[in-house]
């Protein structure tokens, strides 16, 4: 009788095995072991391959250089493929990893940024499971670990396992997106998908749809007869705005949650702004910080970037940090970032001082504030796509971040004041701070335009007539 009844169990927990595969229910990635096991036969096979790949040729070399690029992308698309296959933290975790263009080979970055815009899809169940059992939370950090040895990736993965469930929560993500669309309402050009509030719950999002190409498409925009330089002018604005003045930053602006359109009816071209789901609330003591930073920066005031960068916990690795934030070498940061374009020379040379300086990167990443890690993931993504528009380091960008600084402290001071001639006199600078901004504007815009070339002509033919 006791067999008969240990058969039919054995039975019935079968067929339900084989009900709840069927149905779904029960899927090879829910079991940690799978995914742990996954992502080891993965490490063995990366490592193994840089051991073999590369034994036998002699270092430095053109042929160590081509194969160690070789295997650089081989071991990525491995790296892409374990996160597709384990997916929930993964993919996130991959997804910060492809911003990562000041430190990791690009080879890395190129192949992991597909998971910004084409990462699979995951249920629900499926994502909470593993926020449940908190599996991505070391194993595919220890991965690149094994890859990247002098480089510790553990403050990554917190940050990953600490925003996952804000990004989950749809209430939350709905309110962003309200908060910023009020927020920012005097920028016409942005749009925000409304909210249904009477259709969304925790779990489900109801929004408006939205179309267009990706911010970084410049074959789209050309097609479309949208303005490259206005969207990344406006790119900028919005971002300046969020970070400077408001202390409220979209931080995850990859192309596939920033969408441009050309309005049939007006003719201007509209942003897209998707995703809300993660946010970041900067304090007032490091948004005035880093707003004075950034003034520093743009001055080539190397005191106040030294003072203002240790406040930010850069300590005495604030050359690394002002080249990290600028995505420029020490020599233009030394000489203004403003003066110059980023060079093709400049663009490896920051590469590979990268690679040369990966431990101080990472105690650098590990003292600064965790508010500051998004902000450098923010300041990668926005850089990408200046880079495919070909439209970095532009002298409007610097102009717009400088507005908003000098508006963002003016309006601190002034709410620190309780002189009524101390608030006008802030007013004042304030006001003739941004004057000068405009001026010089002016001045840009004349120097590169068919009138003011007219201008100069006419004024150096007058010079000439007078002697």
């Amino acid at each position: 009788m006791a067999r008969r009844a240990l058969k039919l169990a054995s039975l019935a927990a079968a067929a339900s095995g084989i009900y709840l595969y069927g149905n779904k229910f029960l899927d090879p990635n829910d079991f940690g072991v799978v995914r742990v096991g996954r992502a080891i036969s993965t490490t063995a096979v990366i490592t193994y391959d840089y051991l073999t790949s590369l034994r036998s040729v002699p270092y430095g070399s053109e042929e160590y250089d081509f194969l160690k690029s070789q295997v650089h992308l081989r071991s990525a698309e491995r790296l892409r493929e374990l996160c597709c296959a384990n997916r929930g933290t993964f993919i996130k975790v991959g997804q910060h990893l492809g911003a990562l263009d000041y430190l990791l080979p690009e080879e890395y970055t190129r192949t992991l940024k597909v998971l910004h815009s084409q990462a699979p899809q995951s249920t629900r169940q499926e994502i909470e499971q593993v926020i449940r059992e908190d599996l991505g939370k070391e194993v595919l950090l220890l991965v690149v670990k094994q890859i990247f040895p002098d480089f510790e990736f553990m403050w990554l993965v917190e940050e990953a396992k600490k925003n996952l469930p804000l990004e989950l929560d749809f209430l939350n993500e709905g309110r962003n997106a309200e908060k910023v669309a009020h927020m920012l309402k005097n920028f016409d050009f942005l749009k925000v998908p409304r909210i249904y509030w009477e259709l969304s719950t925790r779990r489900v999002l109801l929004m408006e749809f939205m179309e267009g190409g990706q911010v970084n498409d410049r074959a789209y925009m050309e097609r479309n007869g949208i303005d490259v330089n206005e969207i990344s002018r406006n790119l900028g604005k919005l971002y300046s705005e969020m970070i400077f003045v408001n202390g409220f930053v979209h931080c995850d602006p990859h192309p596939g949650n920033v969408l441009v359109k050309k309005c049939p009816a007006s003719g201007k071209a509209h942003i897209i702004l998707l995703d809300h789901g993660l946010y970041q609330v900067l304090s007032e003591p490091f948004r005035m910080d880093y707003c004075r930073l950034w003034q520093a920066l743009i001055k080539a005031d190397m005191k106040r970037v030294q003072k203002y960068s240790r406040r930010l916990g850069a300590g005495d690795l604030y050359p690394l940090f002002a080249c990290m934030l600028t995505a420029r070498s020490w020599e233009s940061v030394n000489r203004g970032i403003d003066r110059s374009p980023v060079s093709a020379s400049e663009d490896v040379e920051i590469r590979s001082n990268a690679a040369a300086y990966l431990p101080q990167i990472t105690q650098l990443l590990n003292n600064i504030p965790r508010q500051m890690l998004l902000l450098l993931k923010t300041n990668d993504l926005l850089r990408g796509t200046e880079s495919a528009l070909h439209t970095r380091a532009s002298a409007s960008s610097f102009l717009n971040m400088s507005r908003c600084c000098i508006r963002a402290i003016s309006t601190y001071q002034r709410s620190k004041s309780h002189s009524l001639y101390r608030r006008a006199q802030i007013s004042l600078t304030e006001a003739l701070s941004l004057w000068q901004i405009n001026l010089y504007e002016l001045f840009l815009w004349l120097k590169g335009s068919q009138l003011g070339n007219w201008v100069i002509a006419l004024l150096s033919r007058m010079h000439h007539s007078t002697y």
